[in-house]
């Protein structure tokens, strides 16, 4: 039987429907690269702005709120707006090499039913999984930010937050797909606003517009300076302090990734997904790289601030300098939106995790009782899953425990550097399967001429950045258990999988040759997209957030 599941006819024993287990499942045309299972169990509930503004949630997070200010601090104003701008171009290339893939294969699990087709079986197994165990145990870990974050109003027992938020996590995640949809836009847009916000108000303080308060205007780029020396001196200080902020950029671009993974669930993916990320990268590196500039002129890179680890927003760069020019509203207001971001993060892995899970019911490689779905077409047993985990945010109630958490936590540290390699590799072995059968790529859905140049530069420097992101646990006195497991556990773990599916079922490496991108094509052909709807009300004003 052939590995292409969702590229050929279907054989009767593959995949039971949830309804009657003991119904099998029809044939499906060739070329049907949505399974029969997806098309008819799963609802197509979200819109393109919903994909749109779900990538932009997921991507401007907690970090890019409370974290900047430790980028400043490590590398300095200049070193961390390079550092980001780094990392920016790397994540257009993911993104980009995501959407033309995806545009083509538009299935549940995005990138790791993509490396079944294109790569190998045992790989999608093995990413599958990592993803999996990584997002039952994010949504804990942020229900549990959650709470730190209203310990900076309340002192109320931190187990009636975890409860309450529990509780909603598990009622979003098992509400139709649109609604959901339509919480995560929701949730983007209040993000949206106050970054731009906090980017004017950082401009007002930083030229002088706040009665009283002094303009500074590049100050702190002279003094102490535009790089930090970190742990070496001279130019080697300086780069190490700018390759350190890159792999903090690395964790606060997480989640552009997740941006397909409910492709199966996107209403005409083939144009909502490639829009969605061409849109959503042009707006996330704008919002970072304009952040980490305001930041860099606002607050010292030498300011001792910058180092409380509080978790509120307490830590924010933004209220320091709102702070110091007398604003008192804004710690406050900054903390609540901080926490919409904690429950849209949460909101995020749950989609994501369960739509892998969901993905790897189909593919035989987790239990079929995981492909069950209400009557709202959610697959409510996968959500039971990650809503039992997500008990574990009690472990933060105690100090031991907690320590426990957080090492099962720092087991998929690196995940995030193995998704974006898993997407480009992808990318390239389409590319290359493309060239070796003599199919234009014009032919594609959705291509750009330099995404082959762009994916092979972006999966070195992912390679070499996850290769050396503990690096600093290998100098003098720097060595520390936790910053290894953190840095390179993941790596193990993911071949582990990859060889333990390979040595069980045999699976090969997929053959160029034999990747059948030209049945793909035909029943894309076949199969058109519905025309696009023109917005003439009201709504075309404001869509350019998204369309």
């Amino acid at each position: 039987m052939t590995n292409h599941h969702f590229a050929v006819p279907y054989q009767s024993d593959d995949v039971e429907s949830h309804h009657d287990l003991d119904h099998k499942e029809r044939d499906v045309p060739a070329g049907d690269i949505v399974t029969e299972n997806e098309n008819r169990d799963l609802k197509r509930g979200l819109a393109q702005r919903h994909i749109s503004m779900i990538a932009l949630a997921g991507s401007i997070g907690t970090g890019l709120f409370l974290s900047l200010g430790s980028s400043i601090q490590t590398g300095g104003p200049l070193g961390a707006l390079l550092g980001y701008g780094f990392i920016g171009l790397i994540v257009c290339a993911v993104q980009f090499a995501l959407g033309e893939v995806t545009a083509l294969l538009p299935v549940s699990g995005s990138f790791v039913r993509h490396a079944e087709f294109l790569v190998d079986p045992s790989l999608g197994f093995a990413l599958g999984w990592n993803i999996v165990y990584g997002n039952w145990l994010s949504i804990p870990s942020e229900i549990s930010a959650i709470c730190v974050l209203f310990q900076y109003w309340t002192d109320l027992n931190p187990s009636v937050f975890i409860i309450i938020f529990i509780v909603l996590t598990a009622a979003v995640g098992l509400i139709n797909i649109r609604w959901y949809g339509e919480i995560e836009f929701a949730f983007a847009i209040i993000k949206i606003l106050l970054i731009v916000g906090l980017i004017l108000l950082g401009l007002v303080i930083d030229l002088g517009g706040v009665s009283g308060v002094a303009r500074i205007g590049f100050r702190y780029w002279k003094s102490p300076g535009p790089f930090v020396e970190y742990i070496g001196t001279g130019s080697l200080g300086n780069f190490l302090g700018f390759w350190s902020v890159m792999i903090n950029a690395v964790f606060s671009f997480a989640g552009v990734e997740s941006v397909a993974m409910a492709a199966a669930e996107t209403q005409n993916p083939r144009r909502s997904i490639p829009r969605a990320v061409k849109r959503v990268f042009a707006r996330v590196t704008l919002f970072y790289v304009l952040a980490v500039l305001i930041v860099g002129m606002l607050v010292s890179s030498d300011d001792e601030r910058l180092g409380d680890d509080s978790g509120t927003a307490a830590t924010s760069p933004f209220v320091l300098a709102a702070s110091s020019a007398g604003i008192k509203a804004i710690p406050s207001i900054v903390n609540a939106v901080v926490i919409t971001s904690a429950f849209s993060s949460s909101n995020q892995a749950l989609l994501a995790g369960t739509r892998v899970l969901y993905g790897l019911g189909l593919k035989g490689q987790a239990p079929k009782i995981f492909l069950k779905t209400n009557r709202w077409g959610t697959p409510y047993v996968c959500v039971s899953i990650y809503v039992l985990f997500s008990f574990l945010a009690f472990m933060s109630l105690s100090e031991s425990a907690l320590t426990v958490f957080y090492w099962l936590l720092d087991l998929v540290g690196c995940g995030v550097l193995i998704s974006w390699s898993a997407v480009l590799v992808n990318h390239l072995r389409l590319v290359a399967a493309m060239r070796k059968q003599g199919i234009s790529r014009k032919r594609l859905p959705w291509y750009n001429w330099w995404t082959p140049y762009a994916s092979a530069i972006a999966l070195f420097f992912c390679l070499l950045i996850l290769l050396t992101n503990g690096w600093s646990v290998f100098t003098k006195g720097g060595w520390s258990a936790a910053g290894f497991v953190t840095s390179y556990l993941d790596i193990p773990l993911v071949l582990a999988a990859y060889l333990i599916w390979k040595l069980y079922k045999r699976t090969k490496l997929v053959s160029l040759a034999d990747i059948p991108i030209e049945e793909v094509l035909h029943y894309i052909s076949e199969n058109p997209e519905e025309p696009e709807v023109v917005h003439k009300s009201w709504v075309k004003w404001i869509s350019w957030l998204w369309d």
